[in-house]
């Protein structure tokens, strides 16, 4: 498997970031909006690196696949909820901007990072 623990792995870094900036502004909404929209957001980017790291931690290269492909699945749910509490005005467009950032380095992270598991033994580092 990898010779990088997932800690490292700058598509896990990327993912801790989005998570923590997430976490930063629904921190700040109210309880309503906080449980609501608010977990919703802040469980699918948290699970965008939590299926990342379970992925590695599987051990065979297919669960790995499968599990970056369920983080990937995780990281549009969080835009899809970017999206919506955009739209209800609990969000700035400042805000958005970073979010954006990050994930426009992310995404595509993500997919090299499936690219490059393959399916045979040799270092699958990103």
């Amino acid at each position: 498997m990898a010779t990088k623990s997932f800690q490292e792995l700058r598509v896990y870094k990327l993912s801790e970031r989005l998570a923590d900036e997430i976490w930063k502004a629904v921190n700040t909404w109210e309880p309503f909006a906080k449980n609501t929209i608010g977990q919703q957001i802040v469980r699918s980017a948290d699970s965008v690196g939590a299926n990342i790291a379970e992925g590695v931690g599987r051990g065979s290269y297919q669960d790995n696949k499968r599990f970056v492909k369920i983080a990937r699945g995780s990281l549009y749910e969080t835009q899809h909820w970017l999206r919506r509490a955009y739209t209800r005005n609990l969000l700035t467009v400042e805000q958005v901007n970073i979010f954006t950032a990050i994930i426009n380095d992310l995404a595509p992270q993500l997919n090299s990072y499936l690219q490059s598991i393959g399916s045979s033994p040799k270092n699958h580092e990103q």
